[in-house]
């Protein structure tokens, strides 16, 4: 398929999707919003596809909103079209919504934060679920500066992300905050030199893509993101449920063998 605000590429077991307006920061816009959906649809229905990143072209990950949408939605009086289908509509319903689907994509999404992240560009990258950044990222909440508020579940995430007083920082004063910090404060997962950045993210996807089953992945994903609305209780029972089909699975067995003969695994994600 081809697109037009991002590109879209898979190689040994890896989706790569790349947020692709270099000349705007990668600013979102409509366009980029369906086709990144789209994209998300394509990995998340690809049996070749084991792990999706996420990262932007040039010296931005996403600038956040584009100014014309802002003032696009200003003159309008801030209406705007309806939400997209939901991407799952089995999954809860906390996750079809419009921005916080990317939960129910049953791989894991790496953010590889290459550079600028604002704004919605800030709201994406919050959402999946590990976050890589380059030492040449720099984070902005930016809603307090803009006169808006903390959008599309932000509120909710950052404080389990990086603690309430770190995000209430984040989100009042919208700041700068460079990678260093970013990493202090456990808004990002790992740091990594600018001129090895893209090579140490798809190390990392490509170990998880070949070295781990694809169905653990897809549950632990499933389980990690469903425990915030659960008791202790609850999620031990999920668990227990989970375990029991996971011991009757092809991927178990293979587990097992692979590590006993001493040799790559060859899971099939069944």
């Amino acid at each position: 398929m081809a697109y037009e605000d991002i590109l879209y590429e898979v190689e040994a077991g890896v989706a790569t999707v790349t947020l692709n307006r270099p000349d705007r920061l990668n600013a979102w816009r409509g366009v980029m919003e369906a086709e990144l959906r789209q994209a998300m649809r394509a990995a998340a229905d690809d049996p070749a596809v084991k792990v999706i990143v996420l990262t932007g072209a040039g010296r931005g990950f996403c600038a956040g909103a584009d100014m014309d949408v802002l003032q696009g939605a200003m003159a309008a009086g801030g209406t705007s079209g309806g939400p997209p289908d939901a991407f799952d509509p089995a999954s809860r319903p906390d996750f079809r919504l419009q921005y916080p689907y990317f939960p129910a994509v049953p791989k894991p999404i790496l953010g590889a934060i290459n550079g600028a992240c604002a704004g919605l560009g800030m709201v994406m990258a919050l959402y999946t679920d590990i976050r890589f950044a380059s030492d040449a990222a720099v984070f902005t909440t930016a809603f307090s500066r803009r006169g808006l508020i903390a959008e599309h579940g932000m509120s909710w995430l950052l404080p389990r992300i990086v603690g309430m007083a770190n995000a209430a920082d984040l989100l009042y004063s919208a700041r700068r905050v460079d990678a260093a910090e970013a990493l202090r404060i456990g808004l990002v997962n790992r740091v990594f030199p600018a001129a090895s950045f893209r090579d140490e993210v798809t190390a990392y996807a490509r170990m998880l893509a070949s070295e781990v089953s694809p169905r653990s992945l897809a549950v632990m994903k499933r389980e990690l993101w469903n425990s915030p609305f659960q008791s202790l209780s609850e999620a031990i029972v999920d668990a227990n449920a989970d375990m029991a089909l996971s011991l009757k699975s092809e991927d178990f067995k293979e587990g097992v063998a692979h590590f006993l003969e001493k040799r790559p695994a060859r899971f099939t994600g069944r």
